[in-house]
């Protein structure tokens, strides 16, 4: 069972290497040519991308070192369970002085600020934690000790960040722990905080957004392993740091590879204007759901005049469509959203702080902030549908459609994580969905068949590596990649045509300002030379998590797992007893689909599984039904080769299935 985050979710995502990174808060300058991998039309684009950029801007270095407090000279953080680290910033030194000219120059600025990590003070009893994590983790102090905001995503890493406060302001209780939104970069850290007792025992609240643990849990348990798949791409997970390599994510550095853990709330905000004082600190929560993440709140402080504002607002274009697949987020929502802040709490703030980057303070900058991140969403939407209404289709909106100037010069609404053009094509899917409306692409042939009609119509692969060669020299990379697909597709052995279409992915990847475009286009790369790769998948599908998992949602997932050709045909019913819970559901199979109903079990059922819901855990961690029925911990009434034959419907997907090549 695979549970993924939305960018990590955060993801995050599922079979990353850690990828790791140190501190730096230096100018950068406009790339210098030098002997590298880099085309000359690489150096050219990334020349001309540097000087439409506003290099005086530089406040962003300004504000991720106010306020700087301690950090450890080096940091790494080990794991007891993988070989990787959990975390080593260590490896991320090389992001330092002048740009390379494999590194797109605004993606590189974004990499050295995000490469800062240690102890800051925001303001007085309001500090962050930066840098160990692909999130912040904001530490709060009340009258007598803490709350902790958002403790990132595994317990090593938020334990370590807790022992720099620790060090740095005093050892002081834990009073509450806020998660802000249902990413699982913001809460599965928890346990490296406090523990489960604490909780229990009434000594520290936990406190969320309403529906967050359902989302938490449930986004994208039915897709993970293709998620887990493209998030290896996206986040560049099987990349080796460095200039022709990984340099970050452009929300942060990686995502931490640890002990994911969760803690049941105690208390769920489901109203906006709701406020409590927790130890002396009082605090206004305001909902935005169905923005950035489907639960999320923001709130504010009235004694700091501080706006804590969640993923909402962030120093980069977020995603309305991430690129390791997820639903598409709604950007109106999310722009009507933060007009809303603005009214309610824009007025009121001093500063400005959230779950990634830094913050920003002053209120004139804090709404200059919000309402450019609110039009940079607002402009997206509108725009997109403007020129959709004209009969324009999503590669052509993506192609002619610019930000205005007044946004686009605004470093935070750079696409470091997010794109203007994969975004616009989000808007589209949004609501026409995926086909454009041409009928040559109602019913397109699959992609090898496609991929070698179109060779034949070229006059064969050599015809077309001919053409394609000429289009690398001349550095029109992105035609070449798109032949050199059909290509490899038709033809897998093809070395010729591998190392042309991996050379050309290589230079737009050196040419990407976003990160995971980078990231998608190395990672091609990679691939095409060298093949996929045996990959240590570690999963946030922890004890902790699958525990908070429905027995609905464990079904649900098994019907995806089954292959409904083989089910074709089959008849079978099996209930299935919870010893433990009283829980009874009957579940059958028939038409080639398997469906399940709660609440009551059939008359005459093939067999009946009785089990408890600790053994449906493990099962969900991976241990065999066959394990389960040796040991005891399943006991069958009726027919065994009927259950064997059902669970035999299950397949187990394959995690390094091929991207590049069919």
């Amino acid at each position: 069972m695979r549970i993924l985050w939305a960018d990590l979710s955060v993801g995050t995502a599922l079979g990353l290497v850690a990828l790791l990174v140190t501190g730096c808060s230096e100018s950068v300058t406009a790339p210098t040519a030098s002997d590298s991998l880099a085309s000359a039309a690489t150096i050219a684009a990334n020349k001309q991308m540097a000087e439409s950029l506003n290099w005086e801007d530089t406040r962003d270095f300004d504000r991720i070192a106010r306020g700087f407090i301690d950090r450890p000279e080096s940091l790494v953080i080990a794991s007891s369970k993988l070989p990787a680290d959990t975390w080593n910033m260590d490896r991320f030194q090389f992001i330092e002085g002048d740009v390379p000219d494999t590194v797109n120059p605004s993606l590189w600025r974004q990499a050295k600020l995000n490469n800062d990590y240690g102890l800051y003070k925001v303001t007085d009893r309001v500090y962050q934690v930066r840098g160990y994590d692909l999130a912040v983790m904001s530490i709060i102090e009340t009258d007598t000790g803490y709350i902790v905001i958002d403790p990132l995503t595994a317990a090593e890493t938020a334990q370590a960040g807790m022992a720099l406060v620790y060090k740095n302001l005093g050892q002081k209780p834990i009073k509450s722990i806020i998660i802000t939104h249902s990413h699982v970069d913001h809460f599965a850290g928890i346990k490296g905080v406090v523990s489960q007792q604490q909780v229990d025992n009434g000594e520290v609240s936990v406190i969320v957004p309403a529906e967050l643990m359902e989302h938490a849990v449930a986004e994208n348990v039915l897709a993970g392993a293709a998620m887990s798949r493209r998030a290896t791409y996206m986040f560049g997970g099987l990349l080796p740091a460095g200039e022709t390599g990984y340099v970050g994510s452009g929300l942060g550095k990686s995502v931490a590879q640890g002990t994911y853990t969760l803690i049941n709330p105690t208390k769920e905000i489901t109203e906006s204007g709701t406020t409590l004082t927790i130890d002396g600190v009082e605090m206004e929560f305001f909902l935005m759901p169905g923005t950035e993440a489907p639960s999320e709140m923001v709130f504010y402080f009235p004694e700091f005049k501080a706006l804590m504002i969640a993923e909402e607002v962030n120093h980069t274009m977020h995603n309305i469509y991430t690129l390791r697949g997820a639903q598409v987020r709604d950007s109106l929502n999310w722009a009507k959203y933060l007009d809303k802040v603005i009214q309610h709490y824009g007025v009121q703030s001093e500063l400005m702080f959230g779950s990634h980057h830094w913050p920003v303070w002053g209120q004139d900058d804090v709404i200059d902030l919000l309402e450019k991140q609110r039009d940079l969403y607002k402009f997206i939407h509108d725009q997109t549908l403007h020129y959709a209404n004209q009969g324009y289709t999503p590669r052509e909106i993506a192609e002619q459609l610019e930000l205005p100037p007044e946004l686009a010069q605004e470093w935070a609404n750079r696409g470091y994580y997010g794109t203007l053009s994969h975004n616009i094509k989000a808007v589209y899917q949004y609501y026409f969905g995926w086909f454009d409306g041409n009928p040559a692409n109602l019913n397109p042939l699959p992609p090898v068949e496609e991929a070698i009609k179109y060779i034949e119509y070229m006059g064969g692969a050599e015809a077309a590596l001919a053409r394609a060669a000429k289009d690398v020299e001349k550095g029109e990379y992105r035609f070449a990649a798109t032949v050199l697909n059909h290509v490899v597709f038709a033809d897998p052995d093809n070395k010729e045509a591998k190392e042309l279409l991996a050379q050309s992915y290589e230079q737009l990847g050196f040419q990407a300002e976003s990160g995971p475009w980078r990231n998608f286009y190395l990672t091609g790369a990679q691939e095409l030379r060298h093949g996929t790769v045996e990959h240590m998948s570690h999963s946030t599908a922890s004890k902790d998590i699958i525990a908070s998992m429905s027995v609905d949602m464990f079904f649900d997932y098994m019907a995806v797992k089954m292959n409904g050709q083989e089910a074709a045909g089959e008849d079978i019913t099996i209930n299935w007893n919870f010893t433990d819970t009283g829980q009874q559901y009957m579940v059958w199979v028939k038409n080639g689909v398997m469906n399940y109903r709660a609440g009551g079990l059939a008359e005459n059922p093939d067999a009946t599984m009785n089990l408890s819901r600790e053994t449906l855990n493990q099962l969900a961690q991976g241990e065999s039904a066959l394990s389960a029925l040796v040991s005891g911990d399943i006991n069958i009434d009726g027919s065994l080769l009927t259950v064997k034959k059902f669970f035999g419907l299950q397949e187990k997907f394959e995690p390094m299935f091929n991207i590049v090549t069919p």
